[in-house]
Formats: C-alpha cells, sequence, structure tokens
C-alpha cells in the first residue's frame, strides 16, 4: 500500500525530493533501491556519481551509495546518515570503501531490506515525538464511545492539535457518517488491508478525507472487511510518528487486530453508562482489555440508577477515574443534521473534552482525577 501511494509525496520548495539521494550506476541495485524507497514512502533523487556542488550529498536526509560508486564518492564532505549497499557478502574490500566515504554502516541486500526501508522512512519523515493516542471503548453497546472518540478528535483539532480519528470497530456503522462526510473523498480502512511492514505517515495523513480538520481512517459502505494484525499495526504505527494526536474508537471484543491497537495506546477510556447491568458487562470488557492496555480510565454517564454515582461506578470497575460524560441536549438532532459532537465549543461535551486534552497534553498522568 505504501509503494501505491508514494507519488503522493510533496518535493521540497527548492525542487529537491524529500527522499534520499542515491549514487548508483548498478541498475539492478538502483531497481531494489527504488522498490525500499516506495516502500518507505519516500521519492528519492537518484545521481550516477558524486553531485558537482554537493547539492544532494549534505541536504538530503539520507544518502545510499552503491558499492559501484563509493570510489566516485571519495573527498565527499564528511556527513551523517552516509550508508554503502550492495549485495557481494563476500567482499573483503568492502569497509575500507566505506571507511573512504565517511559511511555509517555497510548494508547487505536483500538480508538488511527491513532495516533499510525504517531508517528510510524515519529519515524522511523525521523522527519525532510520536502522537498521544487515545482508545475510546463502550462498556456496553450504546454506551456513548464513538459520540465521545468523535468529540475528542473535534476538540483536540478545534485547538489547533494536528489530530487523526481512526474507526477501529468494523461494525459501527462509520465514524465518518457520525462527522457529516460519509461521501468526503479518500482511502478507507479495504485500502489498507493488505498492509504490511512500514507505512509512510505522511502518505497515509494525505490520503485520508479531512473532515472539520482533522483526518479520519475510516470504513466504506461495502461488505465487511477482516483487517489483519499486522495492517492494523501499520497504520497505527504510521498515523502515530506524524505527532498531535490519534484517537481511536475500538469494539468491545478484543481480537487479534485490537489487540494491536491497544497495544500503541497511551492511554484507554472505557465509556459506562450509570447503571449496575452495563458495570457487569463493562467489568468483562475492562477485564480483557487490561490484559493488553495498562493505563485503562473509566469514564461514567448517566442517569445513574439508584445509589450509584460516578465514584461508585469506578470503584467497581476497579479503575481510576477520568471524568463524569455530561449530557448535552440536541446533540442526537445536530448529528442528523452533519454536526459532529463536539462541534459546539461552549457545548458541556467539548467542554469536558477540552479538560481532558489539557490535563493529558501537558503530560499529567490524571490517574484518579476527575475532569467533568
Amino acid at each position: 500500500m505504501a509503494g501505491s501511494i508514494a507519488s503522493d509525496m510533496r518535493q521540497t520548495a527548492e525542487g529537491r525530493r524529500d527522499g534520499p539521494l542515491i549514487i548508483t550506476e548498478d541498475l539492478e541495485l538502483l531497481d531494489d533501491l527504488l522498490r525500499l524507497c516506495a516502500a518507505a514512502g519516500a521519492e528519492p533523487e537518484v545521481c550516477h556519481c558524486l553531485p558537482e556542488r554537493g547539492g544532494g550529498w549534505t541536504s538530503a536526509p539520507l544518502v545510499l551509495v552503491g558499492d559501484d560508486a563509493a570510489a566516485r564518492c571519495r573527498g565527499a564532505t564528511r556527513r551523517s546518515g552516509v550508508l554503502l549497499v550492495g549485495r557481494d557478502q563476500d567482499d573483503p574490500d568492502v569497509w575500507r570503501r566505506a571507511v573512504e566515504i565517511g559511511a555509517d554502516c555497510v548494508l547487505r541486500l536483500p538480508d538488511a531490506e527491513g532495516w533499510l526501508v525504517d531508517r528510510i522512512a524515519d529519515a524522511t519523515e523525521g523522527v519525532g515525538r510520536q502522537a498521544l493516542t487515545v482508545g475510546v471503548i463502550g462498556g456496553r453497546g450504546g454506551a456513548g464511545a464513538s459520540t465521545l472518540a468523535c468529540a475528542l478528535a473535534v476538540t483536540a483539532a478545534r485547538s489547533g492539535s494536528g489530530t487523526m480519528l481512526v474507526d477501529a470497530d468494523p461494525l459501527g456503522g462509520g465514524l465518518d457518517v457520525l462527522l457529516g462526510g460519509e461521501q468526503a473523498e479518500g482511502r478507507r480502512w479495504p485500502d489498507f488491508a493488505a498492509s504490511k511492514g512500514r507505512v509512510a505517515g505522511g502518505a497515509l495523513e494525505e490520503s485520508l478525507p479531512q473532515l472539520h480538520r482533522l483526518r479520519v481512517l475510516s470504513w466504506d459502505r461495502g461488505d465487511s472487511v477482516v483487517i489483519p494484525p499486522e495492517a492494523m499495526r501499520s497504520v497505527l504505527a504510521a498515523a502515530r510518528r506524524r505527532g498531535g494526536v490519534v484517537v481511536v474508537d475500538l469494539p468491545r471484543r478484543v481480537d487479534e487486530g485490537v489487540a494491536e491497537a491497544l497495544a500503541q495506546l497511551d492511554l484507554g477510556l472505557l465509556v459506562v453508562p450509570g447503571e449496575l447491568r452495563a458495570v457487569a458487562a463493562a467489568n468483562r470488557v475492562a477485564s480483557a482489555v487490561g490484559m493488553v492496555l495498562q493505563d485503562l480510565r473509566a469514564v461514567v454517564r448517566g442517569p445513574y440508577a439508584s445509589g450509584l454515582d460516578e465514584q461508585w461506578v469506578a470503584g467497581a470497575l476497579g479503575l481510576p477515574l477520568a471524568g463524569e460524560l455530561p449530557f448535552e441536549d440536541g446533540l442526537l438532532a445536530a448529528q442528523e443534521n452533519g454536526t459532529p459532537p463536539g462541534a459546539s465549543p461552549r457545548g458541556p461535551l467539548a467542554r469536558f473534552c477540552s479538560a481532558f486534552w489539557e490535563r493529558a497534553l501537558a503530560g499529567d498522568g490524571m490517574r484518579g482525577e476527575d475532569v467533568s
């Protein structure tokens, strides 16, 4: 999948490509390196010898020098991020050539292909702070988890954070519908079902529908598609590398794909109505989720059964209380008109989400603290 959207990668303002510099005249090696760049979502610059004025040698995020071109790169300015690449596993002189051009390391294909794809993607995208990733799970059906997930994403995007909303529940009806964007152009989960290995974060972001200033990965209106665990892992890892905020709407059933999603969360929010049957159901969900996710917190909503309140519900589940989810009058009617949850900055739901993000993005652990 990553290779299919590599052409979306933009050139820099100076006209240089944002991928690595490849220096080789070995056409077979060049084909391999171009394939690996495509897998990393990077579009490289290709030269047969050292650029006359330095050019990409000094500005490229990574330089891949073929064995055949090492001699032509002698005397180049010393820099980090130079890799000597070839296929001959038994070449006794390879380390000498690597020292002559100041290479960081020597790579032999095909053995090093997986490592090189990761290195190309890291160098091209930059390795910054990963996104704060929050999962939302319903303690029972109809708890309001999808509504909260959308509201959290809309609120984060309104505050200026780069935000991606990921719908990991294939039976939930589609978060793009909840956001009023089911007709928006862009890729959906079925386009990523075959993803394996590294997915480029920038290319992923640009391929998704943009709704209410955030990117949304949801489902199409076709038949249900099973997302393999490796695809879930690759796509969420790419989303996290873009930084900012990622919100994941999760189903209550924990299968292999959901377990992969849970493993990448920084924290989870379990939405629980204030009634005994809901608490009993949520307890089972919490038990399954807790096997993968260590930081799970309760978000409780009324109305409450007699003798119950948010503190009692959180205590019965043995979870820290993240807050009491407020009731917002007219929310359903607004959604039917295409207005997403949390769209009104002064509404109770948006205020709840703003308080949550204020603490979470500030690095406050929030354990045991109520944000309502």
